[in-house]
């Protein structure tokens, strides 16, 4: 049995923005479609002096107060979506208060931090990531000023995790009390991807694997990613990246881990979600756009091959760089949309219900670490809780607090997952849910 939380609901409450929207709609595009109608979740531990000297009723009041400044200058994430676009009606964002009377370092000792669920914002009856609300926030004091816990989910209609650490940074600044330097942020819209067609309201959403998924942690230190890219590395990629030598170990042991519990084995395809902001010139694409600016690629097996590391990374450059020249190649015929385009319809025609489907992101080298409410950077951050995705076979890397190691948070169909945590290979690199220490 684990440690019951003990979490008091003081209150929830809808956030409006400061000021009134400036627009009345925003228009979604296709790829804003395209995305799993899910909510994309991120929680951050601090502790502080602040934290102790100060009332939760003052840091709460400060954050509300902050957040609804930074509406303003976020105001879509207020609205609520309206068929293929966003009614910028200024309804707001949901926030909540909680507390416990227990110490966090006891909290850290007794809990897995992949089973912090509580500390996420609940989703409610009526609540949704394709309506409202499209932004929550959850705040967790702990007992005798210990420490406390944010935690945002935002709708992945309308942003992806860049989208997400911009909005976390400006909401942090405000709170201590730093002006930002922008009055709106500038949304994508349908200036990349071609706008949602009427219809694509109608559809339901792309329809993701309906197995119970178990999520666990897996903790990959620096001195150990040396090791694993020493392994993968080959002659035409003799120094291979962290995220591509990782990557590549966790999508051969999660296909192991599937093929195990198969009577027929099945055909195996990697989906890795790419940002666009890093690959466009500012010219194009001013690199602090919000919404879903992404393209990916895909690796694919058919059932009977084997999996090794070394190739799949020399694939995964491959398939990148080739990406990265269409890119470039686009935008001097001014054809970026159309190339955009092209690889998204070759993607999503992959996605078939007889093969095992991989959906991998990288929040590697985003700086969440930097998020600072006037309390100090965390001293860890969490994400998606298994609550959000039940039913989703997903991937996310992220930065460990040193920024030398990533902490891989992994969501696998449980039969294929009890597998998973016992594969020799992946544990002669990572760590499984190690605990998370003050």
């Amino acid at each position: 049995m684990e440690m019951d939380l003990k979490l008091e609901v003081m209150g929830r409450e809808v956030v409006k923005p400061a000021t009134p929207s400036p627009h009345d709609h925003l228009q979604l595009s296709l790829v804003d479609f395209s995305c799993p109608a899910v909510y994309v979740s991120i929680m951050f531990l601090y502790k502080s002096e602040e934290l102790v000297t100060a009332s939760p009723e003052i840091i709460s009041n400060k954050l509300k107060c902050s957040l609804s400044e930074t509406l303003s200058r976020f105001y879509p994430l207020a609205g609520e979506i309206e068929g293929v676009s966003i009614n910028c009606n200024d309804k707001g964002a949901v926030f909540t208060q909680a507390r416990t009377h227990l110490l966090l370092p006891e909290v850290l000792k007794n809990r897995n931090v992949n089973s912090l669920e509580e500390l996420y914002p609940k989703i409610e009856a009526g609540d949704s990531p394709t309506k409202w609300p499209l932004l929550s926030a959850h705040i967790t004091f702990f007992g005798s000023g210990s420490g406390v816990a944010v935690s945002v989910c935002i709708s992945h209609r309308i942003c992806d995790a860049s989208s997400l650490h911009m909005l976390l940074t400006d909401w942090a600044a405000t709170t201590a009390n730093k002006k930002s330097n922008v009055s709106t942020h500038q949304f994508a819209e349908a200036t990349i991807y071609p706008p949602a067609p009427p219809h694509m309201a109608l559809l339901h959403p792309p329809t993701m694997d309906l197995k119970k998924c178990i999520m666990n942690r897996f903790v990959f230190e620096s001195s150990k990613i040396a090791e694993l890219k020493r392994k993968a590395a080959s002659q035409s990629v003799p120094m291979p990246t962290r995220v591509e030598a990782i990557t590549s170990v966790i999508w051969k042991c999660a296909t192991n881990a599937s093929r195990s519990n198969l009577v027929a084995p099945r055909s195996t395809l990697m989906y890795q979600a790419m940002d666009l902001r890093i690959r466009l010139p500012s010219n194009v694409l001013s690199h602090d756009t919000i919404g879903n600016l992404q393209t990916a690629f895909f690796l694919k097996k058919d059932a009977e091959s084997k999996l090794e590391i070394s190739e799949t990374v020399a694939s995964f450059r491959t398939a990148k760089e080739g990406l990265n020249k269409m890119l470039k190649d686009n935008v001097q015929g001014n054809t970026v949309g159309k190339g955009l385009l092209s690889v998204m319809g070759s993607c999503m025609s992959e996605f078939k219900p007889d093969i095992d489907i991989y959906t991998m992101s990288s929040w590697c080298g985003k700086p969440f670490y930097e998020v600072d409410f006037g309390w100090g950077s965390p001293f860890w951050m969490g994400s998606p809780s298994r609550t959000i995705y039940d039913n989703m076979v997903y991937i996310a890397l992220m930065d460990s607090k040193d920024g030398g190691g990533v902490e891989a948070w992994i969501s696998l169909p449980a039969e294929d997952m009890s597998v998973f945590v016992h594969d020799q290979e992946l544990l002669a690199y990572a760590v499984l849910n190690p605990p998370v220490h003050i």
